[in-house]
């Protein structure tokens, strides 16, 4: 892989740029790939992507057609066959699976066993280091100029030690031994480890996180600022998830289930300057498969105490909505990678729940804030 001062500061024809996902096999990932595939071939329209709408032309992002997928995963269903069944499940549209089947295998192919598994013996330096051969075998087969890891495996308690490395950490360890920027779309720690820091700044790679955010916490970060610009007092906000699939299953663990509310309640307390009452309520229902209905109920007093309320239901695919936002963060943050940009990227906080400190709360000043790292990209061209 090219280093950020020997790479170009525009992306070339023959440019090709990997995209490692930690959960290679699962849900989100198999979506991404099919939908990129999908994209490229021209079968479907680029919904839900950001990146390809207008104010995003000229910015320098990898083509989509340029992306070359792999990573890392502990399950073994090949990702045909993982298509087929969100295709059955009315996540991917009726045809696509076999339509894209030669470009799943193909990222299949440059799936790698990840770890730890049940019963392994390898410490966290093994570990780390097996990880990080991967990448760079990965980048060395490919010829890819660069490679961005995405985490978006199933969410992990957070450690009861924080100088404990849980397995999102070893990975985004691995990251940064081999060289590559990091996004994390879930909840789980990744590089904010704290034993991980100083790694983090002396890497100077850019990385983004965490916690993608595709429904309930999407429409909160529109609501919040409302009720703020509106002078109306939230007096509770209270919520409830219910959702089947892998999520369901990780989330039906409470300790999961708790760091996974730490992004949906920072969005109100961020704003709101003072988190309200009422909690956030995960509930697995294996039924529904991959769809998720979240619903909202707001308690507010209006003009001399008139108490009100407000509800609201999000009905809708995680996958399907997950699977463009981590296309746009891949090529994002490659590009950032390009131009040499480092650090954490604020700039990115419009697909995070926990976005990274700097960066304002309220999904429009997010937008613009985008906006404005979009520029910044097309002016270093």
């Amino acid at each position: 892989m090219t280093t950020p001062s020997e790479g170009t500061t525009a992306h070339t024809a023959t440019a090709r740029t990997g995209v490692w996902f930690v959960g290679a096999r699962g849900s989100v990932a198999t979506t991404a790939v099919a939908g990129c595939a999908a994209l490229t071939a021209g079968l479907h329209a680029p919904d839900g992507l950001v990146t390809e709408t207008p104010p995003f032309a000229g910015s320098g992002l990898a083509p989509l057609a340029s992306l070359v997928f792999g990573g890392h995963d502990t399950v073994s269903c090949p990702l045909p066959k993982r298509a087929e069944e969100l295709e059955a499940g009315g996540v991917l549209p009726y045809g696509l699976a076999s339509a894209v089947r030669s470009e799943l295998a193909a990222a299949d192919r440059e799936i790698r066993t990840g770890g730890p598994l049940p019963g392994d013996t390898r410490g966290d330096e093994e570990l780390i280091g097996t990880f990080a051969a991967d990448l760079r075998d990965f980048a060395r087969r490919q010829c890819l100029d660069r490679v961005v890891v995405v985490n978006v495996a199933s969410t992990e308690p957070a450690p009861a030690d924080p100088d404990t490395l849980p397995p999102s950490s070893l990975y985004a360890a691995a990251a940064l031994r081999a060289g590559c920027p990091y996004v994390n779309f879930t909840p789980s720690t990744g590089l904010r480890a704290p034993a991980l820091q100083d790694a983090v700044t002396a890497s100077g790679l850019p990385h983004a996180g965490r916690d993608g955010k595709t429904g309930q916490t999407l429409l909160r970060s529109v609501l919040a600022p409302m009720f703020v610009q509106r002078a109306l007092s939230v007096r509770a906000w209270s919520g409830t998830n219910l959702l089947g699939g892998g999520d369901g299953a990780a989330l039906a663990d409470p300790a999961a289930a708790a760091a996974k509310n730490v992004g949906k309640n920072r969005v109100l307390a961020d704003t709101l300057g003072v988190l309200p009452e009422g909690d956030v309520h995960i509930d697995d229902v294996p039924a529904l498969g991959e769809w998720k209905t979240a619903w909202d109920h707001i308690a507010f007093d209006g003009f001399l105490g008139s108490r009100m309320t407000l509800q609201t239901t999000w009905q809708g695919c995680d996958s399907a909505l997950a699977a463009p936002l981590v296309l746009d963060l891949a090529r994002l943050v490659a590009r950032a990678h390009e131009v040499g940009v480092s650090g954490p990227l604020p700039e990115l906080g419009f697909y995070f729940k926990d976005p990274d400190d700097g960066g304002p709360a309220a999904l429009a000043a997010q937008y613009e804030a985008l906006l404005g790292f979009g520029a910044r990209l097309r002016a270093a061209r």
